[in-house]
């Protein structure tokens, strides 16, 4: 049967890849390539040049050769959309479909690469465990990344059975849903049920993505959601609570409530790739205020009439934050910088001009001539 006899045979709702996503907007992009004869599936987990996809025909194995560009944004990544042979041995992706989101990360790599972790994603679903203290600036750093790939964000605090009191539990929520506005925070429990069927619900349209260090509980809240022991899980340690790797690849997994999951494996490093606006985002009450500067470049440090100064001053602003706040925007410009010639040149700019107004104020106040 062709791809195009597979697709016009069944309404949308009806489709075997409905389950996964599968809606107009994929049906009408993937249109050239069912006149080609070619299937479309998604990507449900990726290994070593190979992929797993579900298509109309069930679950088949693809090489991914034809889809190996330079850029490393591009590579075939669990969650994407892709026309695939409809038979054949091996199979291969013959493309992907324009990505709607994406959550990337820059890698550790000295060449500052990004790095896709998900694909088509509507909801990033950032795990924090209530095992440990409380990391915000990682929050923060979680939510610029969440906002700036088109997903919505949404804090869930594992564990929270380890927190039996009440009033301690809340002040924690209270202190996370002061760095993440516009976003819910969620208290949940696998082990008692607490939260589950409020996450499941919000969770049962589109496809999510559960992402946090190792030990924070992400493999055993998919298994929560799922209903059965799908992934892996092992004990985080007592003295720090981080675990080690228990998924090792990215995998996509059907909610029996509906909505689509991706569980993917422990993050160590959270680097920011091009995540200005995410960034403004998180810290939308300090964009606010840089609105009543005085001056319009204001940088927020020692200008008349800041008024970022000032509510740090009065005591509606924290240090804390201003300080996250700067030190997300300084990593973002040296990572967009790399790979911007015209950005290199004026931040070098910008750093020979304070170096100077430096040089002469302390010329000034040691009673030298300022030049």
């Amino acid at each position: 049967m062709s791809s195009s006899s597979l697709l016009g045979s069944s309404s949308l709702l009806s489709h075997p890849l409905a389950p996964y996503g599968w809606d107009a907007g994929w049906e009408a992009e993937f249109a050239p390539y069912a006149a080609q004869g070619l299937l479309p599936g998604r990507v449900l987990r990726v290994d070593r040049g190979q992929c797993d996809l579900v298509t109309p025909l069930g679950i088949v194995r693809a090489d991914t050769e034809f889809v190996v560009p330079r850029d490393p944004m591009k590579v075939v990544c669990t969650g994407d959309w892709a026309a695939v042979d409809a038979e054949g041995d091996p199979r291969y992706v013959r493309t992907l479909l324009p990505r709607r989101t994406a959550f990337t990360r820059s890698t550790s790599s000295k060449r500052s690469e990004g790095q896709i972790l998900a694909a088509n994603v509507d909801h990033a679903v950032i795990t924090v465990s209530l095992a440990v203290e409380v990391d915000l600036g990682r929050i923060e750093r979680f939510l610029a990344l969440a906002w700036e790939s088109g997903a919505q964000p949404l804090v869930v605090l594992s564990k929270a059975d380890l927190v039996p009191d009440p009033l301690g539990l809340s002040y924690l929520v209270e202190d996370v849903e002061s760095v993440a506005p516009g976003v819910q925070v969620l208290p949940v429990s696998s082990a008692t049920g607490e939260g589950v069927e409020v996450l499941a619900a919000i969770l049962a349209s589109g496809t999510s993505v559960l992402l946090g260090a190792s030990g924070a509980g992400k493999s055993t809240l998919a298994n929560t959601l799922l209903g059965e022991d799908v992934m892996t899980v092992q004990a985080a340690r007592d003295v720090d609570g981080k675990g080690r790797h228990t998924t090792t690849t990215r995998n996509l997994l059907v909610l029996p409530g509906g909505g689509v999951l991706i569980d993917t494996p422990g993050l160590r490093g959270v680097g920011l790739w091009d995540a200005e606006a995410g960034v403004g985002q998180v810290f939308s009450e300090i964009e606010d205020l840089a609105g009543d500067c005085r001056f319009h470049d204001c940088a927020h440090e020692a200008e008349p009439g800041c008024a970022v100064m000032a509510a740090v001053e009065d005591g509606s602003l924290s240090v804390r934050r201003l300080e996250s706040y700067r030190k997300l925007l300084r990593e973002n410009q040296r990572i967009v910088a790399k790979t911007d010639a015209r950005l290199r040149a004026e931040i070098l700019k910008d750093w020979k001009r304070k170096g100077a107004e430096g040089r002469a104020a302390m010329e000034a106040k040691r009673g030298g001539r300022v030049r």
